[in-house]
């Protein structure tokens, strides 16, 4: 099951050997990339599935609210999508067209994203501004409050506190809000736990909160600080470092309202809200549910006002990776089994044989499930006696190559028999007798984070699931000239994948969960560009593909490293012109051809 039931928060199922999408008509996965790729659509793609981002904002609206209601807070909730996770056009359109009935915003972390956030949410929706600003950025935020945007520019350092009070005496636009971020002491956990402390990237100790204050007061701004705001980790895998977060937080609240800000009123927790990317029970990431996230949420902050005899505050999040992680799946056709894709039809079997392959024949047409175990041993000691002989000149490479199609046949058939009756000796033999899959895609373009910082993803075959079962330990291979481009066999965490015969069958893998900072990380390494991406819209009576965006081509990706794309076309035909192909129609032939493929995209081209 690849652990299905366990990360895929029942958006997908399988059914009848197949991986569908759990929703209306329910197609699978296998039927939609074969319809992307009547198009031809060659190398990954990325399926878009709008109806789950729709999902993850009603459920967070949803269980936030209903926390509200039941712990009688008196505060409101409101939510930012934080655009870094994922600036791409067709995720924020889905996004804020299903949010608007909510009021859900953006949130920006540069100039660029303030203008996409300021250009894109709706008038009275919620935009924050996270991050290190300049003048130009601050006054950005100005004119956004001019518009009529409900803007708070969250203070990173003091430096840009006295920006904004240097634009308010510049220009006569709107004050926008003003936020601080406060650096807690509070940590939280895991890859991103670097993300709070004291040595963290960003924020203000509570002596630079106090000197924020005071320059506010001093410049008649301190009607302006509506917010503050903490983040303590991308991924927070335990509830109970937020606890502690909120603890102090709450607390530096009710402090900054006695102490004078009586504008304040929000606080923002930050994203962090956690997926489950792990496939197997032992490697399970996330250990509450979002229930119990928004009830220790809402809880502890109105408990900590109720005994400060403060105003419940609204609560922000900024939880982008729950919001659009699971709505993207890549899909990779597998081109090669790299390890020993051996077939009988591979034998050069002679009339007569030495006799170490005569007794591999042997073992091969005889081999049961009642005595594989010892057949495969056997089979062993025969290839390792007849490498020995191979050194000494006694066989030849004919020899040599059949007597490794018959070893690995005859280990082929003992997994399939160890299904049966496993054990751990055949377990360590799967981990031993490992298979490449080289798969049509690049790590480091598409799910940068597995090489970056270890991130596992979901992954699994769209089809074969059923009464075929899964005996080879896998490790997959991306078609990148760079080592690191693996996913290595995990003992620990184990995939194991189908053996196929390539040359009659297709073979698809889905990598899941990839829809959040996959696409905006990713790295052109071996100048490999976006994959190709599609929109899937499901109905009650079927599906529509929308919205494809091709990957792009080889002129675009070299032009995009500072190349001339026209000036190298031109020199690549003077230097066929003064080649020496033996007519001119050759020439012109190959000139067509070459522009042709310059108006393709990296990946490797195949029947798949």
């Amino acid at each position: 099951m690849y652990g299905i039931e366990i990360w895929s928060d029942d958006n997908f199922v399988i059914e009848n050997g197949l991986v569908k999408v759990n929703h209306l008509s329910r197609p699978s996965l296998l039927e939609i990339t074969r319809e992307a790729r009547k198009s031809g659509v060659s190398g990954p793609l990325i399926l878009r599935f709008p109806h789950l981002i729709h999902k993850q904002i009603d459920k967070l609206y949803a269980n936030f609210n209903r926390a509200i209601e039941e712990n009688r807070y008196k505060g409101h909730f409101s939510a930012v999508f934080p655009l870094k996770v994922n600036q791409y056009a067709n995720v924020i359109n889905a996004m804020v067209a299903h949010g608007d009935r909510y009021g859900y915003g953006l949130e920006a972390g540069s100039k660029a994203e303030l203008i996409l956030a300021m250009s894109h949410t709706t008038i009275g929706a919620p935009i924050t501004v996270n991050g290190f600003k300049d003048k130009e950025m601050i006054t950005l935020g100005f004119m956004a409050a001019q518009m009529g945007h409900n803007i708070t520019i969250t203070i990173e350092g003091l430096g840009e506190l006295e920006w904004i009070v240097e634009v308010s005496k510049e220009c006569n636009l709107k004050l926008p809000n003003i936020g601080l971020r406060l650096r807690l002491h509070s940590t939280g956990g895991g890859t991103w736990a670097k993300s709070g402390g004291m040595d963290a990237k960003f924020g203000l100790t509570a002596t630079e909160i106090l000197e924020a204050v005071e320059l506010l007061e001093e410049n008649n701004l301190l009607g302006q600080l509506k917010m503050i705001h903490f983040h303590i980790g991308s991924q927070m895998e335990e509830i109970s470092p937020l606890k502690k977060a909120l603890r102090e937080a709450g607390n530096l609240y009710a402090e900054l309202k006695k102490f004078g800000a009586d504008a304040l009123s929000a606080i923002n927790i930050g994203g962090g809200l956690a997926i489950e990317y792990a496939q197997h029970p032992a490697q399970r990431i996330c250990n509450y549910s979002l229930s119990e996230f928004t009830n220790d949420v809402v809880f502890l902050i109105g408990d900590i006002m109720d005994a400060k005899k403060v105003d419940h505050p609204d609560i922000y999040t900024e939880s982008g990776r729950f919001v659009v992680a699971q709505h993207a799946v890549l899909i990779t056709p597998v081109l090669e089994l790299f390890s020993h894709d051996y077939q009988e039809q591979h034998l050069r079997l002679k009339e007569v044989n030495p006799p170490l392959v005569e007794e591999l024949i042997e073992l091969y047409g005889n081999i049961s499930e009642k005595n594989f175990i010892e057949y495969m041993h056997d089979a062993l000691d025969h290839l390792e006696s007849l490498f020995t002989l191979f050194d000494l000149g006694y066989v030849d490479l004919e020899d040599r190559s059949n007597a490794e199609i018959l070893t690995h046949l005859i280990i082929k058939k003992s997994l399939q028999f160890s299904m049966i009756a496993p054990t751990p000796e055949l377990r360590k033999l799967q981990q031993r007798h490992q298979e490449r899959y080289l798969v049509n895609s690049s790590f480091f373009q598409s799910i940068p984070d597995y090489w970056g910082l270890k991130q596992k993803f979901p992954v699994m075959p769209l089809h074969y699931l059923g009464s075929n079962k899964p005996v080879r330990a896998a490790s997959l291979w991306d078609i990148t000239c760079d080592s690191d481009g693996e996913i290595g066999f995990n003992p620990e965490a184990p995939l194991f994948l189908h053996d196929v015969d390539l040359d009659t069958e297709e073979y698809y893998l889905a990598f899941f969960n990839v829809g959040a900072y996959q696409e905006t990380l990713g790295m052109q390494h071996n100048l490999f560009s976006r994959p190709n991406a599609a929109t899937v819209l499901i109905r009650e009576d079927g599906y529509a593909l929308t919205q494809m965006e091709e990957s792009a081509n080889l002129k675009r990706v070299i032009e995009s490293v500072g190349y001339d794309g026209d000036s190298i076309l031109n020199e690549l035909e003077s230097k066929l012109e003064e080649s020496s192909f033996s007519s001119q129609q050759e020439k012109s032939d190959t000139l067509r051809q070459l522009k042709l493929f310059m108006e393709q995209n990296s990946y490797l081209r195949t029947t798949n």
